[in-house]
Parts: structure tokens; sequence; C-alpha cells
């Protein structure tokens, strides 16, 4: 898929376009009533052939049963740089969820949202350019502290920007005695929903089954566009 012609090209171009989707990011509950299929997104890179390839797999909430799945592969977008890996991602991502014949009720990023030294992470620029209910689901805390919640699943503690002590996500325990994840705000939802919502997608693993869904398409289709790649040449 091609990159967007007005896509940043630069650091200076990416940061303020962060600066000026920010305001635009609502962290309060939507209508959730009907909120019943699931989107996990994730990428996968091989920055040596300069290629991208995101997965999107639509989920039924109940059953956690997959609907429909999508990839996309393309160019990366922009360089590595800490704070700005929502640039590299989401052309990829944007169309791989444009591939998926239904719309996803809620998005589950493996990143995050508020989380985010701009409070713009993957999570929420994603809701803000597609107008969709976000959240990010992360591996690790990146810049900011928090307690080690209790051990039992479902326990957690606040994420907080130690420059400034707000809390922008939640430690969450999704398995007993198991390392917590880091759950933030996306885009037009709340964090308490948020908390839930990973718990109700993670009931046997660490990991939402949206993110374990996604990582595993999204690899698998990096290795066929190698392989189909190198049998070209």
């Amino acid at each position: 898929m091609p990159i967007p012609a007005d896509w940043p090209t630069t650091e200076a171009q990416a940061l303020a376009e962060q600066e000026r989707l920010r305001p635009l990011v609502q962290a309060v509950d939507g209508d959730s009533s009907e909120d019943r299929l699931i989107a996990g997104v994730d990428v996968a890179y091989d920055d040596d052939h300069d290629l991208v390839v995101a997965a999107a797999v639509l989920l039924d909430r109940d059953t956690l049963g997959v609907v429909e799945e999508a990839t996309a592969v393309g160019r990366i977008a922009f360089p590595y740089v800490p704070g700005l890996l929502a640039f590299r991602e989401l052309p990829a991502v944007l169309d791989a969820l444009a591939a998926l014949t239904r719309t996803p009720d809620t998005v589950v990023c493996d990143g995050y949202g508020l989380a985010h030294p701009r409070r713009l992470g993957l999570a929420s620029h994603l809701g803000v350019l597609t107008g969709l209910r976000t959240l990010g689901v992360a591996k690790t805390p990146f810049i900011f502290d928090h307690r080690e919640p209790d051990t039992e699943r479902g326990s957690s503690t606040p994420l907080t920007d130690p420059a400034t002590g707000e809390e922008v996500g939640r430690a969450v325990r999704t398995r007993p005695g198991v390392k917590p994840v880091y759950v933030s705000v996306g885009h037009r939802i709340g964090l308490d929903t948020a908390v839930r919502t990973t718990l109700d997608l993670a009931r046997r693993y660490r990991l939402p089954e949206t993110t374990r869904h996604a990582d595993s398409l999204c690899r698998r289709a990096l290795a066929e566009a190698l392989r189909a790649r190198t049998s070209s040449n």
C-alpha cells in the first residue's frame, strides 16, 4: 500500500502533527452498550527490505472467536524515533482496518494511548484519525512510574508521569503472579472501561486475545511477503 502523500517525513513535521491532534483525543466513554466486535492491530517490520506488514483481527467479545482478519503490506513510512512510532505504523494499520468488511466497535493497539510523552501514542492517534473507540495495551511502562499491583488477577495501580504526577494509564495484572500489562486510554473510552475491556480479552493469557491473534498474523504475513519478494528476484 502507498504511503499517504501528506504523511509527515521529518521529526519536526511529526511533532507538529502530534501537537495538532492531541487536543482532539476524547478520554471519556462513548456508547459501548453494543460493544461486541473488538479488533486487535499489530505491526511487523523488516527494515533491511523496507517492508512493514500490519494485521487487523476482529474478535467476538463474548466468545473471543475470530470473526475476520486482514493484512496490509507496504513500505516503512517513517524512520525509527522513540515517541514517534505511530508514524511508522499507522499507514499500514489504517489499510489493514480498511480491508475488514465490518467496522470494529473497539480497537486494541499493541502500544500506548495517553501513556505517551505528548499524550498521543498509537492508540490515541489511530482513534482521532478514524473516529473509532481505541485503547492501548503495552508490554512495558515506557517512561512512566508505577507500583507493582497485587498478585491477584484484576489488581491494578496507577501509571503516572514522573514530571507531573498525572495518571496516564494503569498497570494491570491479567494473570495471577504474572507481570502486568500497561493499559491506557486511546480515544472515546475512559480508563476504567479500558481496563475492564483488557481483562475481558485476557481470560487465559497475559496479553489480550486481540493482541495475540494480531501479532501471530502479522508475523506470518511478513514471512510470506519476504518469501514472495525473494522468489520474484
